[in-house]
């Protein structure tokens, strides 16, 4: 009885099994498009942003780092521009904001992604169930006994075969495209990762009050203070001297 049913769903054909092949085609290629023009507009125009924030940190600049992270494109400055907001709480505020921040940014840097990942998966099984069902109906025809259907027969098993081919055809731009995607996002989180960890090592610093040029008229002003001590040192070696050659003279 069960299979009276499976028999009656496999003589439908596998020509549909093409068509549904062939929208989901037209779906992961409208995917690829829209993944392609969305990581095109984050992308840091020079690649240098790094190298520039970290020259205004290393200046004692903060407002002109915060500057650059406004004007960058890239997913990373717009992560740690909105974690700045939380430094008032310290370095380790900030982290927590820019690990909430990229959370919340995956989200949107995986749209699509997922649907790319799951077609490059699943479409060589759909043509394969599409090659199965041509099979079925293509012995059956073969069953009635009819020796002048065989060509037809043929024609059929080889029409069943495209199912296959064509889910492949689907599957690898697909699984292409799902690498690539994992690729960019895994290099933005890690230059968010690089550029928060400047970020918060400025704060780091500057809570010890060494940051930018405030540490260099620190280590100027311990200079004479170190000279000061030298020379009161030496004082009291020659002090010390003249006590010892004062008490030989009186000997």
């Amino acid at each position: 009885m069960i299979v009276e049913h499976l028999l009656r769903v496999a003589r439908v054909g596998s020509v549909w099994i093409l068509y549904v092949l062939i929208a989901l085609s037209v779906l992961s290629i409208a995917a690829m498009i829209e993944r392609w023009r969305y990581f095109r507009a984050l992308r840091d125009p020079r690649g240098d942003l790094r190298r520039k924030v970290a020259t205004a940190l290393r200046a004692g600049d903060l407002a002109a780092a915060e500057q650059l992270l406004a004007a960058s494109p890239a997913a990373e400055a717009r992560i740690v521009r909105e974690a700045l907001a939380w430094r008032a709480g310290g370095a380790e505020a900030v982290a927590d904001a820019i690990d909430s921040e990229l959370d919340s940014t995956r989200q949107e840097l995986e749209r699509g992604s997922n649907f790319l990942g799951t077609l490059g998966n699943n479409a060589p099984f759909v043509g394969l169930l599409g090659t199965v069902l041509g099979v079925i109906e293509a012995f059956e025809q073969l069953g009635d006994g009819d020796k002048a259907a065989m060509g037809n027969v043929m024609s059929g098993i080889a029409e069943a075969l495209i199912a296959t081919g064509v889910g492949l055809f689907v599957a690898l731009p697909a699984v292409v495209a799902y690498n690539l995607a994992q690729k960019r996002i895994a290099a933005i989180e890690g230059a968010t990762s690089a550029l928060g960890k400047l970020v918060t090592a400025y704060l780091k610093a500057e809570a010890h009050g060494a940051t930018g040029t405030g540490a260099r008229p620190a280590v100027a002003a311990a200079a004479p203070a170190d000279e000061r001590v030298a020379s009161t040192v030496a004082e009291r070696e020659v002090a010390a001297v003249g006590s010892q050659v004062a008490f030989a003279g009186g000997e």
